[in-house]
C-alpha cells in the first residue's frame, strides 16, 4: 500500500481514502491558518502598516520565511514521533512539557478572550446587537461544532469555508483602496526601516504559542502520522503558512491604500476603519463578516489546540476532551464579558507568543535527534539549520523586545 494513497485513522485504524486524506491535509492547514487569522491578526497588520507604510512588506516577507522554518520542523517531528508537543518536550527534559503546556494554555486563553470579543464585534457590525450578546451567540456556535458527532470534520470544513470567505472579501476591499503595489514590492526587499518588534509580533501571531501545533495535532488526531506521511505533512504545513500569508498581504495592501491616501485610521478600531474608508458602509459591513469569520475560527482553533496540550496528562482529560474544549470557550466568553479587549492587549499577546517560539522550536530540534523519540528517522540537515536559524533570530529579537519594546506598550 502506497503511503501517499492512504493513512491510518487513529480511532478506527482503517485506511483513509486519498480524497478524504487531502481533505484532512487541507483541513489541518486551514485550522492552523484560521487560528492565526483572528482579531489580533487584523489589528496587528493594520497598526504596523500605519506605522511602517510600504516597508511593512519586508516584515511580512521575513515573517513568512521564519514561519515556514518553524512550522515544517514542528509538524514533521510530531508526525514522525507520533506524539504531541508536550509529550515530546517531557521526553527531551522531564517537566518541560508541563511548562510548555502551561504557557501555551495561558497564551491560548488570552488569545481566545480577544477572539470571542472579535466575534461579538463582528456580529455587532453586521446586525447592530451588543458585542457581549454577539460574543455569547458566537460561543454557542463554536460549542455547537464540537457537539457534532464528527466534530473533527465539522471543524475542518468550517475553517476552510471561513478562510475562503475572509480572503475573498478582503481582496475586494484591497482593490477598493487602490494601494501602491509597485512601492510595496520594492519596499518588501529594500525597506526604509527594519522593525524587529513588528517581525516578532507577526511570527508570534502566526506560528507562536499554540498556533504552530494546531495543524500538527489535528493531523495526529486524524491518523496522519509516521515517516510515510511526511510528504503529506510537509504539504499541509506549508499550505497553512501560504494561506495565512495571502490574507496578511491582502490586508496589508488594503491598509496601505488608505495610508497612502493620507486618510486617518481610527486607533480605537484600526481594521474596521480601513474597511470603511476603502469601501464606505458596504466596506464596514464586509469588515463585520471578516472579523466574525476570523474570530470564530480562531476561537475553535485556540480551544481545540490548547486542550490538546493537556489531554495526554490524564485519562480523565482525554475522555472528556469535548467538554474541556467547551469549558475553555465558556471561560473565554465569561472573562471577556467581565474585562473587555483593548487593542494593545491583542498586539501584546502576539508578541508574547513570539517569545515562546524559540523554546518550543529548540525543544523540537533537540527531539529530532533523540532515537527514543523519533526512532531511526534521520532529520534533514538543511531543515535543522533552517530551524536553528529561526531559533537564533527569534531568541535575539525576543530579548530585544523584552528589554526595548514591550515596556513602551505600558507607557
Amino acid at each position: 500500500m502506497e503511503p501517499t494513497k492512504n493513512v491510518m485513522n487513529q480511532d478506527n485504524k482503517q485506511p483513509i481514502p486519498r480524497k478524504t486524506n487531502w481533505d484532512l491535509l487541507l483541513g489541518a492547514a486551514f485550522l492552523m491558518a484560521t487560528s492565526a487569522i483572528g482579531p489580533g491578526f487584523l489589528t496587528q497588520t493594520t497598526v504596523f502598516t500605519q506605522q511602517l507604510a510600504a516597508s511593512f512588506g519586508f516584515v511580512i516577507l521575513m515573517s513568512i520565511i521564519l514561519d515556514i522554518g518553524a512550522q515544517m520542523n514542528v509538524w514533521r517531528i510530531i508526525a514522525v514521533s507520533e506524539k504531541r508537543g508536550q509529550d515530546i518536550a517531557n521526553m527531551v527534559f522531564p517537566g518541560l512539557g508541563y511548562l510548555v503546556a502551561l504557557l501555551i494554555v495561558l497564551g491560548g486563553l488570552a488569545f481566545n478572550i480577544g477572539n470571542i470579543a472579535g466575534a461579538g464585534l463582528g456580529l455587532n457590525v453586521m446586525f447592530g446587537i451588543s458585542p457581549i450578546t454577539g460574543a455569547i451567540i458566537s460561543a454557542v456556535i463554536g460549542i455547537g461544532i464540537f457537539l457534532v458527532k464528527e466534530a473533527g470534520k465539522a471543524m475542518d470544513r468550517f475553517a476552510q469555508i471561513a478562510g475562503f470567505v475572509m480572503i475573498g472579501l478582503t481582496v475586494y476591499v484591497a482593490i477598493s483602496s487602490a494601494p501602491p503595489v509597485g512601492e510595496a514590492i520594492v519596499k518588501s526587499f529594500v525597506p526604509d526601516k527594519i522593525d524587529m518588534f513588528a517581525i516578532i509580533t507577526l511570527v508570534g501571531g502566526t506560528v507562536g504559542g499554540y498556533i504552530t501545533f494546531a495543524g500538527g495535532h489535528r493531523l495526529l488526531d486524524a491518523g496522519v502520522r509516521g515517516v510515510d506521511a511526511l510528504p503529506q505533512v510537509t504539504k499541509s504545513s506549508v499550505s497553512g503558512i501560504l494561506v495565512t500569508a495571502i490574507m496578511r498581504i491582502v490586508l496589508f495592501l488594503a491598509a496601505l491604500g488608505i495610508v497612502a491616501q493620507g486618510l486617518a485610521i481610527d486607533p480605537a478600531n484600526p481594521p474596521a476603519s480601513v474597511f470603511k474608508l476603502a469601501s464606505g458602509d458596504i466596506g464596514y459591513k464586509v469588515f463585520g463578516i471578516v472579523m466574525w469569520a476570523a474570530a470564530i475560527t480562531s476561537v475553535i482553533g485556540a480551544a481545540y489546540t490548547s486542550v490538546s496540550f493537556i489531554k495526554t496528562f490524564s485519562t480523565t482529560f482525554a475522555k472528556n476532551e469535548k467538554f474541556m474544549i467547551i469549558a475553555f470557550i465558556l471561560a473565554s466568553t465569561l472573562i471577556f464579558a467581565l474585562i473587555g479587549r483593548p487593542v494593545k492587549v491583542l498586539v501584546l499577546v502576539g508578541a508574547l507568543n513570539g517569545l515562546i517560539l524559540p523554546v518550543t522550536l529548540a525543544t523540537i530540534l533537540v527531539a529530532a535527534y533523540k532515537k527514543k523519540i523519533v526512532g531511526d528517522y534521520k532529520h534533514p540537515l538543511w531543515m535543522t539549520v533552517f530551524g536553528g536559524l529561526v531559533v537564533a533570530v527569534m531568541a535575539y529579537m525576543s530579548a530585544y523586545t523584552l528589554i526595548m519594546e514591550l515596556p513602551k506598550l505600558f507607557l
